[in-house]
């Protein structure tokens, strides 16, 4: 049997026309601040546990606006490798199979940040969990691959489910409810599929759904509706991959059912039964100049409906990020990325950021 080692190093710098750059960027994983940024070094360990199972485990460090450093398991895992039927089992901790960007680490991202709707749908710190995921690879000439992952739905990283975070959401105080069977937990569908369009086209489509309870009440519940694209064009005469362009997209609705609650900031007051919707978007492009040179481009929106509870964290959003990559080499990336955030009601901000990404041992490269 075998283990992998590897090491992964994010650093960012930059400037914004805000001094608050936590209100602009929310993600945990995004530049905190002005100045200098350390938001994520991880150690990954991965390898074959016997015949029947692989394991994988990822933690991770940072450093916080404040100074101070976090350290966390952000995935630990077992897949099995020898089921009968195309069917594959995972569990233990492991990021949410929902769409196409909320399971990347932030070292596969190709822009500095977390696009605005994953926030705004599954928090800071992307939708993950203790649980278990089955998927089965459909039989067909093309990729085809149903899953179903359940997991536990209490945790800051259960944003619209039973997180205490999401209070941001419904504005009241979180009730107390404990597991009682299945409909406790969350449940999270999962069909994609993939085909050549062309002998240099590929298209790959997916929905996803996650169905599970919120701690507006001891009875209400959150929905999460999701569609992904990804499409790929490469040169039939490309070398090491270029040149290419590519484009990714996702739609997000959640529908968050809130109960009747004793609002968090005045205990007098009493918020109303109501349904609490929330929707966005993100479309990326990118351009494979030539080896190892890549330009992007992202356009993002994200809106709710009017509700009792007016959080700032839900206002409408939108964001243009044009981004610039050099990869010196399939192991290091230099990046420079221009935000240009309008917040409904709030302001018009300004940001630029410059991110330098290292990788030692065993990691797996850049997929350029």
């Amino acid at each position: 049997m075998y283990m992998n080692i590897g090491f992964s190093g994010l650093m960012d710098a930059g400037w914004s026309s805000t001094a608050d750059v936590q209100s602009l960027q929310r993600g945990d994983h995004d530049p905190a601040v002005r100045g200098f940024t350390v938001p994520n070094e991880e150690i990954t360990l991965d390898g074959a546990v016997d015949p029947y199972f692989k394991g994988f485990v990822d933690i991770v460090y940072k450093i916080d606006p404040e100074g101070e450093s976090a350290l966390e398991l952000e995935e630990a895992y077992i897949l099995t490798t020898s089921l009968p039927a195309n069917l594959q089992l995972k569990a233990g901790q492991f990021y949410t199979e929902f769409g196409r960007q909320n399971q990347q680490h932030p070292h596969a991202w190709v822009f500095v940040d977390q696009p605005l709707v994953l926030n705004r749908m599954f928090g800071p710190d992307g939708m993950r969990g203790q649980g278990a995921r089955l998927s089965w690879l459909a039989p067909t000439s093309w990729y085809t691959e149903a899953m179903v992952t359940v997991q536990n739905s209490l945790g800051e990283t259960m944003y619209s489910f039973r997180s205490e975070e999401s209070s941001e959401i419904h504005g009241g105080i979180p009730a107390e409810r404990e597991v009682r069977g299945g409909g406790d937990m969350v449940v999270v569908p999962r069909l994609a599929t993939s085909f050549d369009l062309t002998p240099t086209q590929t298209l790959l489509l997916g929905v996803s759904g996650a169905f599970g309870p919120n701690n507006s009440g001891t009875s209400n519940r959150t929905s999460v509706y999701g569609a992904d694209l990804y499409w790929r064009w490469k040169s039939a005469t490309a070398g090491q991959g270029f040149p290419f362009f590519s484009l990714q997209s996702e739609v997000l609705y959640r529908r968050y059912g809130a109960a009747e609650r004793e609002a968090i900031d005045q205990a007098t007051v009493t918020l109303p039964r109501e349904t609490i919707g929330d929707r966005g978007a993100y479309t990326q492009v990118l351009w494979g100049i030539r080896p190892r040179i890549v330009a992007g481009l992202r356009a993002e929106v994200a809106s709710g409906n009017t509700t009792s509870f007016d959080s700032e964290l839900r206002a409408d959003r939108t964001r243009i990020s044009p981004n610039f990559t050099l990869y010196p080499s399939e192991f290091s990336k230099v990046r420079l990325q221009y935000n240009y955030d309008d917040r409904k009601g709030i302001g018009r901000d300004h940001s630029i950021w410059l991110q330098f990404e290292f990788i030692l041992g065993a990691h797996a490269a850049h997929r350029f």
